[in-house]
């Protein structure tokens, strides 16, 4: 239960929890989310903090150690991760523009009698969000072919299941209007948490737990669906979350976009025109609370970059291509601008900064091809909610 120090007059009061940071001074990291982070060690119930080189404003990047459960500390999109595939896909015969036009129809919904049997396949409740099944949703969120175009450890390579020119597809979702729903009924519960024997702990814990597995069933979807439109198949390689709770010892482990270390293989994200990877965690460092980052991290955001892009039309309308030579899919011309590779830190600084850390190394790094968002406009897209 924290750390006690005595104060001037000889009373008990609790220290700050330790912040142990996995970033060099080079790390962009915005002074709102060093603020947050000292703010969060001050809560009596935290014992610890891990921080990573993607933190920004939330905050997000973080894992926290507490005596408590904090549906705060995750927020509403519970069991947010990213899932691998390989597919059966030939590098050298990949064509952007007609991959974007085929992975459109990922716009679409489930068919709700096939979104039932896939939640009773998995062992879910059939009336968990079946609407919202096999989605993408908005903002950070996407389906993305791309290809792996190095392999620095090969053996380790090998023993994921990929090579060096593998076409692979990697989709990054959540628990869409579920977790939004879960996460609305403990909206109330302040900074204090709740505490380990309350009813309530174990109500939201069941149910966070379900979203996890539905969020986790998501991307296998949203998978399964691009793998039908681009007539492939294809195989996983990896499914890592990095937004939920787990208990970790005695306590609970809160992860906010830090994601789960105690796995053999971790993906790490970069923006939609910029390089991702495969890692495989060291587990050298107990502090890092079996975390690593998840990926580049915003740089700037939301609302800022509508006025860091130039509002010229030509502007905007090279943001649907990249220097890689690919393809974007995003109708939403303000999702465009906001999601912008101008927004993300640079990821190959944050992997400099991992394996600096000794929390990481790489195993692949791809590219991008194709990265889906959304087909609908705005308007549309809020007429649909």
């Amino acid at each position: 239960m924290g750390n006690l120090r005595l104060d001037c007059a000889g009373s008990a009061t609790v220290a700050p929890a330790p912040i142990h940071r996995f970033y060099g001074t080079s790390a962009w990291i915005l002074g709102d989310a060093e603020v947050q982070l000292n703010k969060l060690a001050q809560l009596k119930a935290v014992r610890q903090i891990a921080a990573f080189p993607d933190l920004h404003p939330g905050p997000v990047g973080v894992a926290i150690l507490s005596d408590r459960v904090h549906p705060h500390m995750i927020g509403n999109d519970i069991g947010c991760g990213m899932t691998v595939f390989r597919t059966s896909l030939s590098a050298h015969k990949l064509k952007p523009q007609k991959l974007a036009d085929r992975l459109r129809v990922l716009q679409d919904y489930t068919d709700p009698a096939e979104g039932q049997a896939h939640l009773r396949s998995a062992g879910l409740p059939d009336d968990l969000a079946v609407t919202a099944i096999g989605t993408i949703g908005g903002g950070n969120h996407f389906c993305e072919v791309q290809v792996l175009a190095e392999t620095p450890d090969v053996e380790l390579a090998a023993k994921a299941g990929v090579a060096k020119g593998d076409v692979l597809l990697f989709v990054h979702s959540g628990s869409r209007s579920f977790g939004t729903s879960i996460f609305a009924d403990y909206a109330e519960v302040g900074s204090e948490g709740l505490a380990a024997e309350d009813e309530r702990t174990s109500a939201y814990l069941k149910m966070h737990n379900l979203a996890v597995r539905w969020a986790s069933l998501n991307r296998h979807i949203i998978a399964e669906r691009a793998a039908a439109a681009l007539r492939c198949d294809v195989e996983l390689v990896v499914d890592s979350s990095h937004n939920l709770i787990e208990r970790y010892g005695d306590g609970f482990l809160h992860r906010k976009g830090a994601a789960k270390a105690d796995v053999d293989l971790v993906p790490l994200a970069g923006s939609r025109d910029a390089k991702s990877f495969l890692l495989k965690p060291t587990g050298n460092k107990p502090e890092a609370l079996a975390s690593l980052a998840h990926g580049a991290g915003r740089k700037y955001d939301r609302a800022s970059m509508h006025g860091r892009i130039a509002k010229q039309k030509s502007v905007r309308n090279a943001l649907s291509r990249t220097s890689y030579g690919g393809r974007v899919v995003c109708e939403d011309k303000q999702l465009l601008v906001e999601e912008a590779p101008q927004a993300y830190k640079n990821s190959e600084d944050v992997l400099v900064q991992l394996v600096e850390a000794e929390l990481a190394t790489c195993v692949g790094m791809m590219t991008p091809v194709v990265t889906f968002k959304t087909a609908r406009g705005a308007e549309e897209r809020r007429g649909k909610r």
